[in-house]
């Protein structure tokens, strides 16, 4: 299952965060459950959210149904360098 989530995602997902210099990585697949960690442009993006719920959990849910339970992302967002979107300073 590992593999095929990965090159769904590879096929996908990541053509299209590339373009805002990101990348989604496969962490691991247990219980049912999705890890990923987004990198690049991804990590630390204030859209970073709407990517996970509106593209990523969308495109596997829609693939895999019932041999998913949660996606999980397990980025350390604060440790971005260089985010597409950053956080406003105004909150």
């Amino acid at each position: 299952m590992r593999r095929q989530i990965q090159k769904l995602i590879d096929r996908e997902i990541n053509p299209s965060v590339a373009s805002h210099g990101g990348e989604i990585q496969l962490v691991d697949y247990l219980d049912k459950n999705v890890y990923i960690q987004m990198l690049g442009g991804c990590q630390g993006c204030a859209a970073s959210t709407a990517t996970l719920k509106q593209g990523v959990e969308r495109i596997l849910r829609d693939n895999f149904g019932d041999d998913i339970n949660d996606i999980i992302d397990v980025t350390d967002h604060g440790a971005g360098d260089n985010p597409f979107y950053s956080e406003s300073p105004f909150g």
